[in-house]
């Protein structure tokens, strides 16, 4: 007695279809699972045996042998479950094998028969509709997620009884789900109070903040502790342009991989805003493992990945930066295969200008040694230093009365700069490859930096005699000039002018 159904497993951001063979055979009871299957898939026989006999079954005292195709992929997690409890059904003609047939099946059970919702259904989904399958099988706790890609017909269930009594009955209509919209993850309620509003002073700080929203760019406060770096980090998300759909499919389904969707939560609209702390390890931030995940930088996609103290952070996880912050993409290589996760994140990051804090503090005597200053420095290394846009010097702040204090401009106005900006930037650039968004001026090319970077005379000289004093590399020349390009943007200028570039490289002193 042989079933077959098909179901799918993510590698990477990708879904992977498999085929679950179950054949139920005379001989010594016994449960063998073919096709490469790591520890997860290979405990789910107990899971399958006691769902089944909780759901009023019975497990047959038989051979029982699972084949997973194709057998050279490795599979991982507990989305097997359900697939292999109904391939079991359908072996032992308790359940049609006939109405598997075109199903794409995934679940976890729990002991009782209980179908627990798993991560990365959106790529599954997605992966569905092109393999033109009749309907996804899946846990009702991850019809929200699912029912993100359109025209995929769902069939949620909550229990092993449930699905199996519908697929007896050949009712499988009646487990469609309701006409479905996109649903949006609002957040946490307090991110929506947190405004620049509350940022009182640093009023280069705030520019160079809206400038980094409105082009994309790299930024870098450094200040003593105390002075609203952290404050100001927290605060860009609310400046940010709101997420395309586009974009918000790709963060949405870079979570629900990780497994960061809650149940329930459908499509993802908020730009992700990540805090690493500093013991972090660079498989963590950039992703890996023998199963490869999204890290933090993918996890920070199409938003913000906020490093605070960054020269706390090991030398060799901030050097794993170099590439993603270039590339906007990170490949993991394994002996099997490699996968790539995307990283097109904008870095915001701060730190001390010394071990104690108060290097050039006024009102406070630094306890460093030059020699420790510039080593505490020196942590962050030069390359990647030469991949920040704009570095900033955040002055520590004067305590006062808050009653006295005059309230600092909203984050509505910098949002509606930033937006004006974006617009002229999503008229005139070139789209990202393979039909993204328009690319921000951080990510122009060289052909597009030729076609639309030219500075005017005057500021054409002004760069080329910074270049010579400053000694800036051709990287950090080229990002000058796309500072400069949003800078003349927020202007609503079409012409880099000379004023443009001397902000762009005021921006640049402290790298």
């Amino acid at each position: 007695m042989l079933a077959l159904l098909k179901t799918a497993t993510v590698v990477g951001i990708e879904a992977c279809p498999v085929q679950v063979e179950v054949d139920v055979s005379r001989g010594l009871p016994s449960f063998t699972m073919v096709g490469l299957p790591d520890a997860s898939v290979r405990e789910s026989r107990d899971r399958v045996r006691s769902a089944i006999r909780n759901s009023g079954f019975e497990y047959p005292p038989r051979r029982v042998t699972v084949n997973l195709s194709p057998a050279d992929l490795r599979k991982a997690g507990s989305a097997f479950d359900l697939p292999i409890a109904l391939g079991i059904l359908a072996a032992l003609e308790t359940i049609p094998a006939a109405a598997l047939q075109g199903l794409l099946v995934l679940g976890e059970l729990s002991l009782d028969g209980y179908v627990h919702p798993v991560r990365g259904v959106l790529p599954v989904a997605v992966t569905a509709r092109r393999e033109r399958v009749r309907a996804l099988l899946l846990p009702a706790g991850n019809v929200a997620e699912a029912s993100v890609v359109d025209g995929a017909a769902l069939l949620p269930v909550q229990r092993l009884a449930e699905a199996a009594a519908a697929l007896s009955g050949g009712a499988l209509q009646t487990l469609l789900p309701a006409p479905r919209a996109h649903s949006v993850a609002s957040g946490d309620p307090e991110d929506e109070a947190d405004d620049f509003s509350d940022v009182h002073g640093q009023a280069l700080a705030r520019r160079a903040l809206e400038v980094a929203a409105a082009g994309g760019h790299n930024v870098l406060m450094i200040g003593p502790p105390g002075a609203g770096k952290t404050m100001m980090a927290c605060r860009i998300g609310g400046i940010l342009p709101p997420m395309t759909l586009e974009e918000a499919l790709e963060v949405t389904t870079i979570h629900s991989v990780a497994g960061l969707l809650r149940p329930g939560t459908g499509l993802v609209t908020r730009r992700p805003f990540r805090a690493p702390h500093h013991t972090i390890s660079d498989v963590a931030l950039v992703g890996g493992g023998a199963l490869p995940r999204p890290g933090e930088i993918s996890l920070a996609h199409r938003g913000v990945l906020f490093l605070a103290e960054m020269p706390e952070f090991g030398r060799r996880v901030l050097d794993v930066l170099r590439q993603p912050l270039e590339e906007g993409s990170v490949r993991i290589a394994r002996a099997a295969r490699t996968v790539t996760f995307p990283a097109r994140f904008m870095l915001v990051a701060a730190m001390n200008p010394c071990p104690c804090g108060f290097l050039g503090d006024a009102r406070r005597p630094c306890r460093c040694t030059p020699t420790q200053a510039t080593q505490y420095a020196a942590r962050v290394s030069g390359p990647l230093r030469d991949r920040i846009d704009l570095a900033i010097d955040v002055p520590a702040i004067v305590p006062g009365t808050p009653g006295e204090r005059p309230p600092g401009e909203p984050s509505s106005a910098m949002r509606e700069r930033v937006l004006r900006a974006r617009e002229r930037q999503a008229a005139r650039n070139p789209r990202e490859r393979g039909g993204g968004p328009p690319r921000v001026n951080a990510r122009l090319d060289s052909r597009a930096m030729r076609a639309h970077c030219r500075p005017d005379a005057a500021g054409a000289r002004l760069i080329e005699q910074a270049s010579d004093r400053l000694a800036l590399t051709a990287r950090a020349h080229d990002r000058v000039l796309r500072v400069a390009r949003t800078i003349a943007d927020l202007a609503g200028e079409e012409q880099i002018r000379r004023e443009h570039i001397a902000e762009a490289l005021q921006f640049r002193g402290s790298t």
